[in-house]
């Protein structure tokens, strides 16, 4: 048995999600989270990191502090945790993983191969949490000629899946991810489109508010089918995996040029035009799901979005005959579910364990997957 601490901040940039999680090495046992919080980033920091996702002066500069801004969050998170899981908290923890902060995500572009850049210092988060420190886990597939993403399907099969039975896991982040987890065994999985990125970039426009909370402003809207078919018809929902995306593709100014294509969008009520953002993400999905995986008879939903009452009602009503429900009824909250996974690729790499999918990302073989940072 050994302690481990997972760190999450995903494309949604609202915050740190920080879990700390005991595995233990028998066959089929699952891992244990003990404790759970979720910190969110200074108002700075989040507009900072909005900032780098698009060129402009001084980037190396920024990105840097930023990174070291990312890092000394990540630690905070860290200390809160373990304080917050008592006597648990004090024992030794093996290993930290922690994504970063992803800002630019262009795996196979210009030169072949491509980069994926996540934020942090892992230097910097060992020396402050004094634990071992894995990060940088995308870079090793993307230079295997993979995508880098999504690495947790590997995860979500050792957390949900069933002998004999099709299973889906669709992670609502930023970007929604999807998990397929065939009856033979199998495990395929791929970025599927935008999940709360454009919805909370319009609802912070027109709201002031971070976020549309459980869908409500969505829920007072009405769909506008010519925008949605618009944005239905952008090339990469038509990609065949493997593939993944990002803010790279999916931001304020492709929602504008959306709206260009659409007559009428500029005086349609703010709130038909989240709704559409909305049924964006949960036909996406869907469509997904039903194309990859049309054997399956669940779909668990993790991540932000599981909380989304209007966009889980979306889903079911997409998904008829397929019963559509968060990871919690699975044994493992919806906001843990991704942290579980970064605290299990770092028990994978202190293993060498192979840790990526390639069916899933297309790399060139199975690979350890991150760099350590030794906290002495």
């Amino acid at each position: 048995m050994a302690l481990y601490i997972g760190l999450m901040s995903g494309t949604s940039l609202d915050g740190v999600d920080a879990v700390l999680v005991e595995f233990d090495d028998t066959p089929q046992a699952k891992p244990r989270v003990h404790g759970h919080i979720h910190r969110p980033f200074a108002p700075e920091l989040r507009q900072a990191l909005f900032a780098l996702n698009q060129t402009g002066a001084d980037e190396l500069h920024r990105a840097a502090l930023a990174a070291n801004a990312v890092s000394q969050a990540y630690a905070e998170a860290v200390a809160a945790l373990r304080q917050a899981c008592g006597p648990i908290g004090k024992q030794p923890v093996r290993a930290l993983g922690a994504h970063g902060q992803t800002v630019r995500h262009r795996p196979g572009e210009y030169d072949g191969v491509g980069y994926t850049i996540q934020l942090i210092n892992g230097a910097l988060l060992a020396e402050r949490t004094g634990v071992d420190t894995v990060c940088d886990f995308r870079s090793r597939d993307v230079a295997a000629g993979g995508q880098g993403a999504p690495l947790v399907p590997a995860v979500h099969a050792a957390l949900f899946q069933r002998p004999g039975e099709a299973l889906a896991i669709l992670n609502l982040g930023g970007i929604a991810n999807l998990t397929l987890l065939g009856a033979d065994g199998s495990i395929r999985g791929f970025d599927c489109g935008p999940a709360n990125a454009l919805m909370d970039l319009w609802c912070e426009q027109h709201l002031g508010l971070a976020y549309d909370e459980d869908g409500r402003w969505a829920r007072q809207g009405r769909i506008d089918d010519t925008l949605l078919a618009a944005m239905l018809r952008e090339p990469y929902f038509d990609r065949q995996p493997p593939k993944s995306t990002g803010r790279d593709l999916f931001h304020g100014e492709w929602l504008k040029r959306m709206m260009g294509c659409c007559p009428g969008c500029a005086d349609r009520p703010h709130e038909d035009i989240q709704a559409t953002l909305a049924a964006l993400t949960a036909r996406t999905a869907t469509r997904a799901l039903l194309e990859q995986l049309p054997t399956a008879k669940q779909l668990l939903v993790c991540g932000g979005g599981a909380y989304n009452s209007h966009l889980m009602d979306l889903l079911r009503r997409y998904l008829n005959g397929i019963q559509v429900t968060t990871t919690d009824d699975a044994g493992l909250p919806a906001l843990q579910v991704e942290a579980t996974a970064f605290a299990w690729l770092a028990k994978a790499h202190l293993d060498r364990t192979l840790a990526n999918s390639p069916q899933v990302t297309g790399a060139a073989g199975p690979r350890v997957l991150g760099a350590l940072f030794p906290a002495n």
